[in-house]
């Protein structure tokens, strides 16, 4: 008897370079970035590893390739918003899309990174500060410096040891390693956390700010 088909079944879609980056971000988000293989990226397609290099040209193109991806989820600054409106989301979303890849941060500022989306921002990000004023020397160190805020406090987050709820009774828990004669700015710290009155959780947007502020005063500035 010949056999025959299900119409209800879907085709698997064709393997493309998108697929392929977009099956290794999944999985770099489940496992970690190191945990990534060619071997498992093909597991989890269903294909054979030597398919995908007919769209990744070696490990190396599919890990720029993942990154740049990751950099394409963050909001391109507007040269119609105000500098500091467009710094300020910019640096909101890319916070925001690290935090949704964990994996990502370390690979973004360890590689270098010349994919179409990064180039794109960057170009976005320099042509925001210059148009507002910014000479473009200070523009990109404006632009670094505002990157180095995100980066830092992003790593810093991800790799807290408390979550915010945990964060009084591990303060109230390491008092006895804070003694007030010898260090009495901390004991009081610690005690305003235990008490409630400061939950002692660093504000991405604080510094944020203190950077935009900071450079507001070198615009115009040759």
């Amino acid at each position: 008897m010949a056999r025959t088909s299900n119409p209800d079944t879907v085709p698997p879609a064709p393997l493309s370079r998108e697929r392929v980056l977009r099956a290794a971000i999944r999985l770099a988000d489940e496992e970690g970035f190191e945990a990534l293989s060619m071997r498992k990226l093909a597991q989890a397609l269903g294909v054979q590893a030597m398919s995908l290099y007919n769209h990744v040209a070696n490990k190396d193109d599919l890990l720029d390739g993942i990154v740049d991806s990751v950099v394409a989820e963050i909001e391109v600054p507007s040269l119609a918003a105000g500098w500091k409106t467009a710094m300020r989301r910019r640096a909101t979303s890319a916070r925001a899309v690290l935090l949704r890849h964990p994996w990502a941060t370390m690979p973004l500022v360890s590689r270098v990174n010349v994919g179409p989306a990064m180039l794109r921002y960057v170009d976005a990000t320099l042509g925001c500060l210059v148009e507002a004023g910014f000479s473009f020397e200070m523009a990109d160190r404006a632009w670094n410096a505002i990157d180095s805020h995100i980066y830092g406090f992003t790593l810093q987050e991800l790799n807290f040891p408390f979550e915010a709820a945990e964060y009084s009774e591990a303060a109230r828990n390491g008092l006895s390693l804070i003694a007030a004669d010898k260090y009495p700015y901390l004991n009081r710290l610690t005690h305003y956390v235990i008490e409630g009155r400061y939950d002692g959780i660093h504000d991405f947007e604080f510094g944020l700010e203190l950077i935009l502020n900071g450079l507001d005063r070198f615009r115009g500035n040759s």
